[in-house]
């Protein structure tokens, strides 16, 4: 089972990856964490890929305060999403087509949910960002959605203000994911198989 985890987590991470290079190829707008991700990569010279990774490792810090303990899907996450989505924008070139970018920003929501559903669904330990929002929520008190919207608001208003690209698929994401992933997660959660108990001897 073990195994079987750590196979869908690092392909769901693969995925997501993916999914944030095909976003940002076609530039129609981005989910709030990639519009504040995109923006700091234009004023601190990093690609978008290696800030991706960077602001995973800082959100990761932040985790100390609020007495969040990471697992190995956390780590993995810091280290392997923002590499993939380097990797593929390298391979990618650049989308004039809106048809196609419409396409393809249809389809990078669709695979960005089924990476989060099963990255989280591994059981391996949530991504750094997830995890400041539930750990936020246990120390305050607060609903997940309260806290989540207020976190992505300041994301998606900083990044703007830092140049990232806002656009209908900053939309599209927003009121899609949600369901998608709701749908999608009961489908890719591992669970331990139960251990038959035996019959009582007669």
């Amino acid at each position: 089972m073990l195994i079987k985890r750590l196979i869908q987590l690092h392909l769901g991470l693969t995925a997501y990856g993916v999914s944030l290079a095909l976003m940002v190829r076609a530039n129609l707008g981005l989910d709030p964490w990639d519009v504040f991700h995109e923006g700091l990569s234009g004023r601190i010279g990093l690609s978008f890929g290696m800030t991706v990774n960077l602001v995973g490792l800082l959100v990761l810090l932040a985790w100390w305060p609020i007495r969040q303990k990471p697992g190995l899907g956390t780590v993995m996450n810091v280290l392997l999403i923002g590499t993939v989505a380097d990797l593929t924008l390298w391979i990618l070139p650049e989308m004039t087509d809106y048809a196609l970018r419409a396409v393809v920003l249809v389809s990078a929501i669709g695979l960005n949910a089924i990476a989060t559903a099963s990255y989280i669904g591994a059981g391996l330990g949530p991504g750094p960002r997830d995890g400041l929002m539930t750990g936020l929520c246990a120390r305050t008190g607060w609903p997940v959605g309260r806290v989540r919207l207020g976190i992505e608001l300041v994301v998606l208003a900083s990044g703007f203000l830092l140049g990232g690209t806002v656009g209908i698929g900053t939309v599209l994401y927003a009121v899609s994911i949600g369901p998608l992933v709701h749908w999608l997660l009961p489908r890719f959660t591992l669970k331990p198989k139960s251990t038959p108990v035996p019959a009582p001897a007669e």
